[in-house]
């Protein structure tokens, strides 16, 4: 990679997108150390993930739980302040921290990471250390370490005590490779390396057309649209057998394009922006309550469409 294609890059994604910006909250993460340790530390002190919280001891009400479709930091940032007044410096009780999933953890993270201009994406994928044998839905946090000129993969979900739990035995705060899959590494190994597309997703929901989505959010966040795991539009949505030949070819050309140790910045920026099988549209499908709604993005993103 050259100079000049680092340095867009690195411009790139030191800058927030629409979802990072904090907005009118801006002055909150202002004085923040810069340390990463520490940041993630104050990460884990404002959010509680919803799927944990009941190993926690902590039981929320249904009111609460849809502060997991808060796609904008802006609006995570409004609802902490009104769960609890303290500086974000200070980690919140369990049951006043916001509740969110693994993508909010790496998006807040990377918000607190751009506003002091550091280079930083979250990543849409699979874990390989929640189940064993499983692929499960996961995201996590990349930042570049300019010293080594490589990324950094935090996953800033894993704290003490789920560490503990799941038996972690490597550093969350600088995670090996393998152990967190893209969305395109993952499609990559159903699609060519005969892998059983089965052990990918969540819960009752597995299968290729699960791997795909991930691949489309994940193209998505890596061009600054950071939306939520049940976020749908284009090429993420549909069954298998509805997807043409050209759609496969599409996906399969894109996919080594957002693998760790590819580079090719600007062919993936030019793919995502001129073609509608992948670019987010101002009005998608979400998954909330039980059913597809429809969700305007121009309320968070009025500066994209």
């Amino acid at each position: 990679m050259n100079n000049s294609t680092n340095n867009e890059m690195q411009d790139f994604y030191s800058s927030h997108s629409c979802i990072t910006d904090p907005g009118k909250h801006t002055a909150l993460l202002d004085g923040l150390p810069s340390d990463v340790p520490e940041l993630v530390s104050i990460v884990q002190g404002l959010i509680l993930h919803i799927h944990w919280a009941e190993k926690y001891g902590v039981f929320p009400s249904d009111q609460r739980k849809q502060e997991t479709n808060l796609r904008a930091v802006s609006r995570q940032l409004e609802q902490i302040k009104k769960l609890d007044t303290a500086t974000l410096n200070v980690s919140r009780p369990l049951e006043n921290r916001l509740l969110g999933t693994c993508r909010d953890f790496s998006v807040l993270l990377c918000a607190l990471l751009r506003h002091q201009g550091l280079s930083a994406r979250p990543r849409c994928g699979f874990g390989t250390y929640f189940l064993s044998g499983q692929y499960e839905d996961h995201w996590i946090c990349e930042y570049w370490e300019t010293d080594e000129q490589r990324w950094v993969t935090v996953d800033a979900q894993l704290d003490e005590f789920q560490c503990q739990t799941l038996g972690i035995d490597f550093d969350p705060l600088d995670m090996p490779a393998g152990l967190f899959l893209t969305g395109g590494n993952a499609w990559q190994m159903c699609r060519t390396e005969n892998a059983d597309s089965d052990k990918f997703g969540i819960f009752d929901m597995h299968g290729l057309w699960f791997v795909r989505g991930n691949l489309v959010r994940d193209v998505a966040s890596l061009n600054k649209m950071e939306l939520l795991p049940w976020d749908c539009w284009a090429l993420s949505t549909g069954d298998d057998e509805d997807l043409s030949d050209d759609d496969f070819a599409l996906l399969d050309q894109v996919a080594p394009l957002t693998l760790p140790d590819n580079f090719s910045f600007s062919d993936l920026c030019s793919i995502y922006k001129t073609n509608k099988g992948l670019i987010v549209p101002p009005v998608i499908s979400s998954f909330i309550g039980g059913r597809f709604q429809e969700v305007d993005l121009t309320k968070d993103c009025a500066s994209i469409f």
